[in-house]
């Protein structure tokens, strides 16, 4: 009960942070087409729209991930997983999550010090528009924990109720 509790919790949580990072192509799509628009049509480029639409992309593309991994919408070796039983691939998840977590652990020691040291010393794009991209950098260790956790109640699922392990890969199943 109590890991469906925190499962819910935890995916509710990154459901909400996915949604509101979708509303960020919002932003992207009409800054891109300004640039083009801009560029090749009135030959007159823009030095800050590109600039722009990468720097509102990457927190869109890291607050996606843990909800994404979710959905099972990540690169994944489908090849094997519909080769193999669903205990294998029980098993294969139960050691996956684990790395996924890891990976998460690693990262975050060395992201938040590189998040610290970009506010501390105020960092830009250095561009012609030279916005600032510290805050950007922010985004980095906060989807790694957001990940992590998913990865860890996505683990805890898989180990304390098998059953919806097999509901999930039925699910994925179906939906491609």
């Amino acid at each position: 009960m109590l890991v469906k509790t925190l499962y819910d919790m935890v995916t509710a949580l990154n459901r909400l942070v996915f949604r509101g990072a979708s509303l960020l192509m919002f932003i992207i799509v009409p800054v891109m087409l300004f640039a083009v628009v801009s560029r090749y049509i009135f030959n007159a480029p823009s030095s800050w729209a590109m600039e722009l639409a990468t720097l509102v992309f990457g927190p869109y593309f890291l607050l996606a991930g843990p909800y994404l991994l979710h959905e099972h919408g990540h690169v994944n070796l489908d090849l094997v997983q519909h080769a193999v039983s669903p205990n294998v691939r029980r098993v294969l998840e139960i050691v996956n999550y684990p790395v996924i977590i890891a990976f998460c652990v690693i990262l975050l020691f060395y992201a938040v010090p590189f998040a610290e040291q970009a506010w501390q010393y105020g960092e830009t794009s250095y561009s012609s528009w030279n916005p600032p991209i510290w805050p950007v950098k922010f985004f980095i260790p906060l989807a790694l924990v957001l990940l992590g956790l998913q990865a860890l109640v996505e683990w805890l699922r898989v180990l304390f109720d098998p059953s919806a392990m097999h509901d999930t890969a039925t699910e994925h199943e179906v939906s491609n």
